[in-house]
């Protein structure tokens, strides 16, 4: 086993934003075991959702004094998961215990290890500049490999993204593609495509320069738009397999500050990239719903599928095949 293989638990990964964790505690999914988000006296706290007295859902119970309490029959626990209360008992408390999650919030987002992580998680790939950002969440019913692949997939945008992010016209562009990767990251470059006709491009963007589709250890997908004058538009979107069938995404939503025009932009890209977003999640649930027709069937890795074997390999802890043979593609787009 690789050495990232070894340490695969001890990796931040984000489960929601801060905004969804208020008052009330929150259920997520997270490595296939239910957890429950809530503010503790220390911070947010992640523990098991599972009260071990009778095994009710914590997360349907509420939060008292920093402390989540069972909805059943009050036992408290705080934000180590140790039991601090038990309505009724007299004496000692006896020593019980809910499994404690790591847990941090960064830049209105809450990320989550099973390990012990050391150093903070990573955002986003503009972090430090002076950006405007939205932050995003969705789930989807996928595999984070198709997911992530959807993301950074220039070609189907075409048909699934007609007039949004692609014009209404049939005319392509000869784009240069290159491939480049290492230990835990795989990028494609695109050059050659001076500037889209979808609607999003039209009010975001101009001329562009290059795009990088980007994917990095263990599920974030991020997309970058650059024209002459640096980074116009990014997303970064964190996935991760919340159950068999469904990948949840938090991410971010980044745009150059430019004033008020900056700001006006930025109001606009976050309902067009929802649009966007439905239109994937359909195509995605399509093909999740149709391969569990027999006979079981592999996706075919078509010419164009650039990423898809790299993005394989990192998910399995092994170096993508790029960082040992980058390579380059012509294509239309």
């Amino acid at each position: 086993m690789s050495e990232r293989g070894d340490h695969a638990k001890d990796i931040w990964q984000a489960v929601a934003l801060s905004a969804d964790i208020g008052k009330r505690p929150k259920r997520v999914f997270f490595e296939g075991a239910p957890l429950v988000l809530f503010r503790s006296a220390q911070g947010i706290a992640a523990l098991f959702d599972r009260c071990p007295h009778r095994l009710v859902e914590l997360s349907t119970g509420k939060v008292v004094g920093g402390e989540i309490e069972c909805p059943y029959h009050g036992w408290r626990y705080d934000g180590e998961g140790r039991c601090t209360a038990i309505p009724g008992h007299v004496g000692a408390m006896p020593h019980y215990r809910v499994r404690r999650f790591a847990a941090i919030e960064r830049d209105g987002v809450v990320f989550v290890s099973s390990g012990a992580p050391q150093g903070e998680p990573y955002l986003h790939c503009m972090e430090g500049k002076d950006i405007i950002a939205r932050r995003v969440r969705s789930s989807t019913q996928s595999t984070v490999i198709d997911a992530a692949e959807n993301i950074l997939d220039a070609t189907h945008t075409h048909f699934t993204h007609k007039g949004l992010l692609r014009g209404l016209t049939s005319k392509r562009h000869l784009v240069r593609v290159e491939v480049t990767g290492g230990e835990g990251w795989v990028e494609a470059c695109y050059t050659g495509e001076d500037r889209q006709q979808g609607l999003i491009s039209r009010l975001l963007e101009g001329e562009r320069a290059k795009t990088i589709g980007r994917f990095r250890h263990p599920g974030i997908a991020e997309l970058e738009y650059w024209g002459k004058e640096g980074l116009v538009l990014a997303t970064t979107f964190h996935l991760r397999q919340a159950d068999e069938r469904t990948v949840e995404g938090v991410g971010w939503l980044i745009g150059r500050r430019q004033g008020l025009l900056g700001e006006l932009k930025a109001l606009a890209f976050k309902p067009l990239f929802n649009i966007a977003l439905h239109q994937d999640r359909r195509v995605l649930k399509s093909a999740s719903d149709n391969a569990r027709f027999a006979p079981h069937a592999v996706p075919v890795v078509g010419p164009l599928d650039f990423l898809r074997r790299d993005i394989a390999a990192i998910i399995e802890g092994k170096m993508p095949p790029a960082a040992s043979e980058p390579r380059v593609y012509q294509i239309e787009l």
